[in-house]
């Protein structure tokens, strides 16, 4: 796969391209969501970095937050020229990255994890592939051509969606 140009998408942002060259990152994702959403058919694709499952009185980023994130994401990905039926997700990351009581009921990362899901559900975008959970962290890439990859710390990049070939 030819690496064109990186988008960074850091923590609480939002990316969308319909450039085959481009190619959007998130990297270090830990408790933290990488939500790709990607229309393969118009070779469009948007990336979130979500840190927590929802938005306290409207502090911080619109990316910030799951409840906000998704359906913006998946607006501006649509206001691109994405169709809103082709739209596919793809989630990275949601690691545990310390070690808590055994309640769980501070794992971030679970919690971010459902919460992104729940969104999706709501505005009706099928996930296709998660790379989740564990307690190690996670960059995600997507190219707008359709490819989804993860690669977690120490270990070998994996592609979670095929792109689409020219």
């Amino acid at each position: 796969m030819t690496i064109g140009a990186e988008i960074a998408v850091r923590m609480g942002e939002i990316a969308v391209s319909g450039n085959p060259a481009d190619v959007l990152v998130s990297l270090g994702l830990g408790s933290c969501i990488g939500l790709a959403v990607v229309d393969q058919r118009h070779g469009i694709a948007g990336l979130a970095h979500i840190m927590l499952p929802e938005a306290l009185a409207g502090d911080g980023p619109i990316g910030k937050f799951a409840d906000r994130a998704v359906p913006e994401l998946v607006e501006r990905t649509t206001a691109l020229g994405a169709s809103r039926p082709m739209l596919k997700a793809v989630l990275v990351g949601g690691a545990q990255m310390f070690a808590l009581d055994s309640s769980g009921a501070l794992d971030i990362g679970a919690r971010n994890d459902t919460a992104v899901r729940e969104a999706l559900r709501k505005e009706r975008i099928t996930v296709v592939a998660a790379e989740t959970g564990g307690a190690k962290g996670r960059t995600i890439r997507v190219v707008p051509g359709g490819a989804v990859l993860s690669k977690e710390a120490g270990g070998a990049e994996i592609v979670l969606m095929q792109g689409v070939r020219a």
